[in-house]
């Protein structure tokens, strides 16, 4: 027999196709392609955004942050290399209006610029409230403040009315629509109040112990601004040089980056379990193919052709099906990555860039490895049948696939995963839980299957048990397999419900609904009692109070420390300014202890945050010593604290202990929920006009509609792999159709009615769902406590519901399938089942 293997390929594929027989193969593949490049697309296009918009969110090119007054220094070397200069500062502090408009007040963040800004970006201004704004060049005149709009509701000002600030009275003049290098530090979601520099000295507000951030930003040629920042780097790393940073656009924007970032390792979990489960229903569906193929190939060495022809064909056809899937996958992930940029507006700007061309090579050349991997090693032992097969049917079956082959492609496929998974723990997590839970699987179902011939007992248990029974261990290989598959299908949608409900609800639970919505700073110690009593009457019943004290860290066992002391930038930057530290005999309720011990008034003890604690490489037993308004305090680390930063609570890095810090200076900060009560905010300033309160109320809004829509990406990506799940389960449940339907057809060529074997098959479909719900139910909750606990951070308890829901939606699940996979098994005729089976 004469023909080329391309051409045999190609007539192959066209008969397939019309047949059907490629369907599940098909489906499997774009399920698995359409999920990764729908996640690979978004995440391309958001990082090519963001380096779009890196200067704009900097205001800048390049820009140094500092605590004081930027070195001279760094303006000058700027302005010699032919860069544009702009310097700015900000710092919150209280903005009032007259008294003859009420006298209402709200904390703002104040931001001093001068001509040139931004340098950047576009700030954009109204000259009313609610108007679309339109981008301006210039900033405001001297007696003029550019003001958010919400501090015109919170003052009951209207515009041109006066804005008193400090010793100053100011015109409002413009209301702020955005400005393009605002950040997301504590203070900054406060409203924005901006001035002119020329008014900020009249305002009496910038004091020695002012909290003050100012910010050198440049701008010009390329190779100028990296010269900039390559001496700027060097220079900060000065001793002289004190509080003094060089800012990215990790520290411009966190709260985005951090938010996107958590986004992005869901939505990459459910990825995976999409091309995992896709893997799996790969391989059944390649193994039932090629178990239909084995006459045919036996006839074409019958014909001569060759056993290189016969795999070379069978390799191409699989290389064609594999293009197709893929690139109908890449397509259907395209569309489907706009439905992220939908459902995240408001967090991702709609107008991101084009896409690359990675995606699409990822997604091509991971459908192309999931069916070469999982689906061509069963199809090329189609090579190997034996002419003789045409005439003896017990000759050239399959065998298991070979070792060297499956291990190479599976290899390569675990590979694609963790790349594409962007997370090392997120992708080890996943993968090794999924090739561990197949051993698993394989070895406790095979377990299963003895046990259940010793279980049983012939004698007195219902017929139709009993043939279920003699069904299942009558090929062993068989159940282990299907066992295996349809726990690793339901492993994968236990795990879907779990993130669904558990992990998300604890995502949300993280900054709770009832969390403080007002923090209070700057409360003097004699202030406290009456604080308290105005809080109380205001039916503020719970609120955390804590000393405020100001130290810097000077020493670590008794040896000075400084910023060169450490190679990580955060370490330095954290000996490098003041800490806020506190003190309180009992342990905050919301931290929990990780190491050490939390004994009431010890002295000379101090506990750490751990996450501190391990940047700047501090231990139980080291000592610190604390500068603290010109004392030096010296402690010894006795416990390690892990502190849940987003329950919006009162935390500190450090805190002593200790009910009283004799003669240190401090203040008190308190934090709770507000009552809804009218003017409440307004008659707390007036009572103490000293305070600085900071109402998180739209903060704490904002946080959860974030949530939600990330929730909502989240759960339409859960399509895909609960699409994947059931082609898994119906491709478990169908692959041992043909051999069903012969055994079958004997027993009701001897006498078995069709109401007996139905029971049968019900039986069996229901004993290998329970099981297999039952082993998935256990494994996943192993996984998702590894992934609340290890990569997003969450504290989360397995229910003990979960095994036994499992076990039931295993066996309906498994029932469903098996009625819909099965359901002509019992109605096609005895005859044409047994001339099949002959021929």
């Amino acid at each position: 027999m004469n023909i080329s293997f391309w051409r045999l390929g190609a007539r192959s594929l066209w008969r397939d196709l019309r047949s059907g027989e490629l369907r599940l193969l098909i489906v499997a593949v774009t399920l698995a392609v359409a999920a990764l490049t729908a996640v690979g697309f978004f995440a391309d296009r958001l990082k090519g955004g963001l380096q779009r918009d890196a200067r704009q969110l900097l205001g800048g090119d390049a820009l140094i942050s500092s605590d004081n007054a930027t070195p001279a220094a760094f303006a000058e070397k700027a302005r010699a290399l032919g860069l544009d200069v702009v310097q700015t500062l900000a710092f919150p502090t209280m903005a009032r209006a007259p008294q003859a408009l009420g006298g209402a007040s709200k904390l703002v963040a104040l931001k001093v610029v001068e001509p040139g800004y931004p340098l950047r970006g576009s700030l954009r201004v109204s000259s009313q409230p609610g108007g679309p704004g339109s981008i301006t060049t210039t900033i405001p005149q001297p007696g003029e403040a550019w003001i958010d709009a919400p501090v015109l509701d919170a003052l009951r000002a209207q515009m041109g009315d006066a804005l008193l600030l400090g010793d100053s009275s100011l015109r409002i003049a413009k209301i702020i629509v955005s400005e393009p290098d605002r950040g997301a530090g504590f203070m900054n979601f406060a409203p924005r109040v901006m001035i002119n520099r020329a008014d900020v000295a009249a305002t009496g507000l910038i004091q020695p112990a002012s909290r003050l951030t100012y910010r050198l930003a440049v701008a010009g040629a390329d190779q100028s601004v990296t010269t900039f920042v390559d001496w700027a780097q060097l220079e900060v790393k000065k001793p002289q040089v004190r509080g003094v940073r060089v800012e990215s656009l990790q520290g411009g924007r966190p709260e985005l980056g951090q938010t996107l970032a958590r986004a992005e390792k869901f939505l990459n979990l459910i990825a995976l379990l999409a091309a995992l489960l896709s893997a799996v229903a790969v391989a059944l569906a390649a193994r039932g193919f090629a178990a239909k193929h084995l006459d045919d190939c036996a006839m074409l060495r019958v014909l001569g052709l060759s056993q290189r022809s016969i795999a070379a064909s069978y390799a191409f056809e699989f290389t064609l099906i594999g293009l197709l899937a893929s690139s109908l996958g890449v397509a259907i992930g395209y569309a489907v990555h706009y439905a992220f940029v939908l459902l995240l507006a408001g967090l991702v700007a709609a107008a991101l860039p084009p896409a690359g061309l990675w995606p699409v090579i990822f997604g091509l050349g991971m459908g192309l490895t999931l069916l070469l991997a999982f689906g061509l090693p069963p199809v090329l032992q189609l090579a190997q049948v034996p002419p003789l097969r045409v005439i003896r049917r017990d000759v050239g079956n399959l065998k298991p696939a070979s070792l060297g082959v499956l291990g190479l492609g599976v290899a390569g496929f675990a590979v694609l995963l963790l790349a594409a998974s962007s997370d090392v723990k997120l992708g080890l997590i996943a993968v090794g839980g999924f090739a561990a839970a197949t051993v698993l699987f394989a070895v406790l179902s095979w377990g299963a299957v003895v046990l259940l011939r010793r279980v049983v007992n012939e004698r007195t248990a219902p017929r139709a048990v009993i043939l279920a029974m003699r069904q299942i261990s009558a090929r062993p290989a068989y159940a282990v397999v299907q066992v295996s598959a349809l726990a690793l299908g339901l492993l994968a949608l236990v795990l879907l419900v779990l993130l669904r409900t558990d992990l998300i609800n604890s995502w949300r639970q993280a900054t709770p609904l009832d969390a403080p919505n007002r923090f209070v700073i700057n409360v003097m110690p004699e202030q406290g009692d009456a604080f308290g009593a105005a809080l109380r009457a205001a039916g503020v019943s719970k609120f955390d109070w804590y000393p405020m004290i100001r130290g810097r860290l000077v020493a670590i066992n008794d040896k000075t420390v400084t910023p060169d002391d450490y190679a990580d930038d955060r370490a330095k930057h954290l000996v490098d300014r003041e800490f806020n530290l506190s003190n309180s005999a009992k342990k905050p309720a919301q931290n929990e202890l990780v190491a050490g011990r939390w004994i009431e008034e010890e002295p000379g003890a101090i506990s750490v945050e751990e996450g501190i604690a391990k940047t700047l490489g501090l231990k139980i037993g080291d000592s610190l010593n604390f500068d603290v308004g010109g004392q030096q305090i010296q402690s010894r680390i006795t416990s390690l604290r892990k502190v849940d930063w987003g329950s919006m609570r009162a935390n500190f890095f450090v805190m002593y202990p200790v009910s009283t810090l004799p003669d240190v200076p401090s203040t008190f900060m308190s934090a709770f929920k507000a009552p809804a009560t009218p003017g409440f905010d307004n008659t707390l300033v007036r009572a103490f006009p000293n305070i600085t309160s900071v109402d998180m109320t739209a903060t704490l809004a904002q946080v959860q509609r974030v949530l939600d829509q990330v929730i909502g990406a989240v759960e339409f990506l859960f399509a895909f792999t609960l699409a994947a799940g059931l082609v898994v389960l119906f491709a478990a449940v169908t692959a041992t159709r043909e051999e069903r339907a012969r055994e079958f057809a004997i027993m009701r060529a001897v006498g078995a009615k069709s109401s007996l074997l139905r029971q049968v098959q019900r039986i069996e479909l229901i004993g290998v769902g329970l099981l297999a719900g039952f082993l998935a139910s256990i494994v996943a909750s192993a996984v998702g406590w590894a992934l609340a606990r290890y990569v997003f951070e969450f504290d989360w308890i397995v229910s003990l519901w979960v095994p036994l829901l499992g076990s039931l939606s295993g066996a309906l699940l498994a029932l469903a399938a098996g009625w819909w996979g099965l359901r002509d098994v019992l109605r096609r005729p005895v005859v044409e089942t047994l001339r099949r089976a002959a021929q």
